[in-house]
């Protein structure tokens, strides 16, 4: 059932983008982009796994360049600007993660499932590609390396 108060026509709306160092409720985002018109909410949970190319990850830290939070507003302005959405929200988590915390949360609605599908899945990869954020992963055998970092 729709909140009172939530919009009942599509609007293209971006309703949250951050990033912060707070830990991130997927749940919270999809709440927060319903509404009477959108006949799918699709979300996406990127969890701190306890692996990565056969090594066993302890814990990681995200870092993120003080342009971050502009960027990340352009890419998911743009991503939704370019698609058939009511609403989006995106986050990325910084600061020092453990296995299970998620790192990114993204909600979608639209009328239609292919079209929350779709750009739900355009969000995650835009924002993976132009986001400045890097990951500093720590392995239970003691060693470290940064991910995604020039």
């Amino acid at each position: 059932m729709p909140t009172p108060g939530r919009l009942s026509a599509p609007a293209r709306r971006v309703v949250r983008t951050a990033v912060s160092g707070e830990p991130l409720d997927v749940a919270e985002h999809a709440d927060l982009v319903g509404a009477a018109a959108a006949g799918a909410v699709v979300t996406f949970a990127g969890v701190v796994r306890d692996h990565d190319h056969g090594r066993a990850v302890r814990e990681l830290e995200y870092v993120g360049h003080p342009s971050a939070p502009d960027v990340l507003a352009a890419v998911v302005a743009e991503v939704a600007a370019g698609l058939d959405v009511d609403a989006v929200a995106v986050s990325h988590r910084l600061g020092h993660l453990v296995i299970g915390d998620v790192a990114l949360a993204v909600a979608v609605s639209a009328a239609h499932r292919q079209e929350a599908f779709a750009a739900c899945a355009r969000l995650v990869d835009e924002v993976k590609d132009r986001l400045p954020v890097w990951k500093h992963q720590h392995f239970t055998d003691g060693t470290s390396e940064w991910v995604a970092c020039p």
